[in-house]
């Protein structure tokens, strides 16, 4: 009924029949005949006027054609609210609020590609509800360095595993008929002068580091938009860059959906044609300094485009390439029929929400209680307490607002205080539970005008929290301390990356008081990023919390009292200190200002051993490994077997150019993995992959399988991971070219980067 009516009102207007209908209106078409159906139709004005933004987060659609504006909203854990046409300030609305999934990190940290899908599914459906035809997201930029103040918003340090789980984000939220935006393409690591690093990487590490999930996204997830970043990558800024955009992402990878800038991230018209950009979005005159209000048409790919071919300076052949990806994104998305109307806090996005959570939270550590030789401290012995305290700022502190363009104006968010509180109290109607702040991080009151729901003001000094904290934690059977990082500037936060490692805020020094007086203290870290433990070996439980949106006290709650056995794995390597981390080792960030240039040249000086790769190659030991996380069930992962002991590959397929579909074959390691403890959960089995010897250096081992399996007490099932042949090449940057080597290779299976007990030994043979 909704597509007769638009139809026959276009009709009308055209002043034809119904069997003379433009064919961009009739979905049986094939979309390249409708999108050039629609492209003949239009004017100069039309086709430059689909290329740039129109408004902070609109560009116009068509109106004589029929083709409705398209409306972005920035992601990726929820959708933000709505703000004024020309301004950051809040529209006032009061159905613009969301359900806040848990930040990427904790989804990376699920290992389970079925949460990413759902995770895309749910976003997508409240996306819809909001009238928002393009998300964007998510985030795929590598882990670099721990200080990197936007890592909460991506999938962690891994290639691979950033791959897997981007592909069914992507096809999740498409699957609704709104387009994603996957960010920020390429290299933006790190976020202090964003806008003026010019990144310096050679070419295995860009390929086989940097590139894997963008790729993966574009070529198996088929993404409907993919975002320039705002770095430089051979001089050329990344919303307009020849290699990255023209090269390997239109030409090698085929890409035929819309490169969007991000806000402000043009900055040349010339640059902007030629190499690559389709969409310009910002926000002010050059979207990123005061300017005129209302400046859209003063943008580079705006009236100085039109008139720049009213002059000869070009023709329409590159204005034609951006229409015709524009025009593809309209007809996947606004005038898709198809899609549904979405839902808006929905109770199912609740539970989505929960159930990411509860399946990324890690578990790092967890002893005994002090007295106690057997039983660890988690989960909470609730029936047997009679006092708990809970310490921390991050008890309190509402986590969806703040932390830059990901900021959310939510329905609700369970603080972990409240919804701790009101497990313990159902588990056990006696237990008494006390809260003290102890320390003062943060007392913003509001971010981009949505107000948190508890006030942070606080007017006492440092040492009376402390003091407070201290008389009650003598008195309490365990302590419950929440801290770690926020979404401040300068913590995990878009635009600063953090100053220091440690915990910041006199974190440190209040925990080791803490344990000077009850060693019963359970550490809830709540960050995105890993920080400094100097205190690690006197705390008995540590749990990584992440930021994980509206459900974030059940999600915990549940965890610490064991309602939900903890299952993530950290998808980046926790470093002991700073200066193991290969970045910060070589003296490779955060870069060096050029002479007389407004530009930082950073050096990826560390090539392709960053995160465990650079853990075996500097033989450092990381206070956890990449892949760690513990339960409290265990698990015993059996005799590995292999399909086969050799691979043979005709001699011709044993290099390919990027973009180009790894040549068949396969091996399938099978492992029997078994749950030997007393509870329900959940284990990661890992597969990494071993080149015994390479013509060019490659890591120790590398990441190229993994499964998520769910298993009772007692129950054992098999387990298959396979070995494609893009688990066994590497770029030669020499031949431009993925090359796979005949030779030994070992399959190394675990369940971390560090605990790989079983091996199977494999060879790869060429064929002529």
């Amino acid at each position: 009924m909704k597509k007769y009516i638009i139809t026959f009102a276009i009709a009308i207007m055209a002043g034809t029949s119904h069997a003379q209908l433009p064919v961009y209106l009739d979905e049986s078409k094939d979309l390249e005949v409708r999108v050039e159906d629609a492209l003949s139709r239009m004017t100069l004005n039309e086709k430059i006027a689909v290329i740039h933004a129109q408004s902070k987060f609109s560009s116009p659609g068509i109106q004589r054609l029929g083709f409705r504006d398209f409306w972005t909203d920035d992601g990726p854990h929820g959708v933000r609210p709505d703000v004024l046409w020309d301004e950051w300030e809040q529209a006032g609305q009061t159905n613009d609020s969301c359900v806040a999934f848990p930040a990427l990190t904790c989804l990376a940290a699920t290992w389970n590609p079925e949460m990413s899908r759902l995770y895309g599914e749910s976003l997508g459906e409240e996306a819809l509800y909001r009238g928002k035809s393009m998300i964007l997201g998510p985030g795929v930029n590598i882990y670099r360095t721990p200080l990197n103040g936007r890592n909460f918003e991506y999938m962690g340090e891994d290639p691979y595993l950033a791959s897997r789980m981007v592909v069914p984000y992507v096809q999740g939220l498409q699957s609704k008929g709104v387009a994603s935006c996957v960010k920020h393409y390429a290299l933006n690591n790190d976020e202090n002068y964003r806008h003026q690093v010019n990144v310096i990487v050679d070419d295995r590490a860009l390929h086989e580091i940097y590139l894997p999930a963008f790729r993966a996204a574009v070529m198996e997830g088929k993404a409907w938009g993919i975002m320039g970043a705002y770095n430089l990558y051979k001089n050329q800024h990344n919303c307009h860059n020849e290699i990255l955009l023209n090269k390997i992402l239109k030409h090698d990878w085929k890409y035929d959906g819309v490169v969007v800038s991000d806000w402000g991230g043009a900055h040349d018209t010339d640059q902007a044609v030629r190499y690559g950009l389709d969409m310009e979005f910002g926000t002010w005159t050059d979207g990123l300094t005061m300017g005129k209000t209302n400046a859209y048409d003063s943008y580079y790919l705006a009236d100085a485009y039109k008139q720049a071919i009213r002059d000869g300076k070009y023709t329409e052949k590159e204005l034609n390439d951006k229409v015709r990806r524009v025009l593809r994104l309209f007809f996947r998305t606004t005038m898709n029929s198809h899609k549904g109307f979405g839902f808006l806090c929905s109770e199912s996005h609740y539970s989505a929400a929960k159930q990411i959570a509860e399946q990324g939270i890690v578990l790092l550590k967890n002893a005994p209680r002090s007295g106690k030789k057997s039983k660890p401290l988690l989960p909470l012995g609730v029936k047997d307490m009679k006092r708990i305290l809970i310490v921390g700022e991050n008890a309190i502190k509402m986590m969806t607002v703040g932390g830059g363009s990901s900021s959310l104006k939510v329905q609700h968010e369970i603080l972990p205080l409240d919804g701790l509180r009101q497990k313990l109290n159902e588990l056990n109607p006696n237990i008494v539970v006390d809260y003290a702040r102890g320390y003062v991080g943060d007392t913003v009151q509001s971010y981009n005008g949505v107000t948190v729901g508890r006030s942070l003001y606080e007017t006492r000094t440092a040492a009376e929290l402390c003091a407070e904290a201290l008389d009650k934690a003598k008195e309490a059977d365990c302590i419950i301390f929440f801290g770690g990082l926020n979404k401040s500037d300068y913590q995990d936060c878009e635009g600063h990356d953090r100053k220091q490692y440690e915990l910041p805020y006199g974190q440190d020094e209040l925990v080791e008081a803490l344990l000077s007086v009850n060693p019963n203290l359970v550490l809830v870290n709540i960050s995105g990023n890993a920080v400094a433990m100097p205190w690690y070996g006197r705390v008995p439980a540590i749990v990584q919390g992440w930021f994980i949106g509206s459900e974030a006290g059940k999600a915990l709650s549940n965890v610490l009292v064991g309602e939900a056995n903890p299952s993530g794995k950290l998808p980046f390597t926790w470093p002991s200190v700073l200066n193991d981390v290969p970045a910060h080792r070589l003296n490779a960030y955060p870069g060096i200002w050029r002479p007389n240039h407004d530009i930082i040249d950073e050096e990826y000086k560390e090539g392709i051993f960053m995160g465990y790769r650079g853990v075996d190659k500097y033989k450092t030991k990381p206070l956890f490994a990449f892949g760690h996380g513990i339960s409290y069930t265990t698990f015993n992962i059996g005799k590995a077997t292999a399909s086969a002991t050799t691979l043979s590959i005709p001699e011709a397929q044993m290099t390919y150019l990027d973009g180009a579909i790894p040549p068949s074959g396969s091996i399938n390691i099978t492992v029997p993995v078994t749950n030997t403890g007393e509870c329900a959960g959940a284990e990661v089995v890992q597969l990494y992959v071993s080149d015994v010897k390479s013509a060019l250096p490659r890591p120790e081992k590398e990441l190229k399988a993994f499964k998520k399996v769910f298993l009772q007490p007692g129950e054992t099932q098999n387990v298959t991971l396979t070995i494609g042949c893009d688990a066994l090449s590497y770029y030669d940057d020499a031949q431009q070219k993925w090359v796979m080597e005949p030779g030994d290779f070992v399959a190394l299976i675990g369940n971390s980067s560090d605990n790989l007990k079983q091996k199977v030994k494999f060879s790869l043979a060429s064929t002529k």
